[in-house]
């Protein structure tokens, strides 16, 4: 029996850039969809693209139709909107918010949140 973790912090948002570290589709970059922060997985634009097979309703015609399947957190790194390379993530706060950081370039990524005291 295969258990799930759970991450406690996700520190990568929807729509933000990120680029696929391995698997089929290493190197590939696109916009994240959205975040499932309790299977551990993003949903990347036009990255790990699978067929499913639609049944003919009377709204659609039905056929095989191509969607995204989800990517894990640990496959993918956050592209930073400043440098543009592939950085990790740090945390600073800013008066009352607290600020995703590049470690590359220490520029802000955004993504504020209310720092909790």
């Amino acid at each position: 029996m295969q258990t799930e973790t759970a991450h406690k912090r996700v520190d990568i948002h929807r729509n933000d850039t990120v680029k696929v570290l391995s698997g089929k589709d290493k190197g590939k970059q696109g916009r994240v969809l959205r975040v499932f922060p309790d299977k551990g997985t993003v949903l990347v634009e036009h990255v790990m693209m699978v067929k499913k097979h639609m049944r003919p309703t009377q709204r659609s015609k039905g056929g095989v139709a191509e969607q995204e399947s989800p990517v894990s957190l640990s496959k993918v790194q956050l592209i930073c909107p400043n440098c543009n390379q592939p950085a990790r993530i740090g945390h600073k706060i800013h008066g009352d918010h607290k600020v995703r950081v590049c470690k590359k370039c220490d520029g802000d990524i955004g993504g504020k949140k209310s720092a909790r005291g």
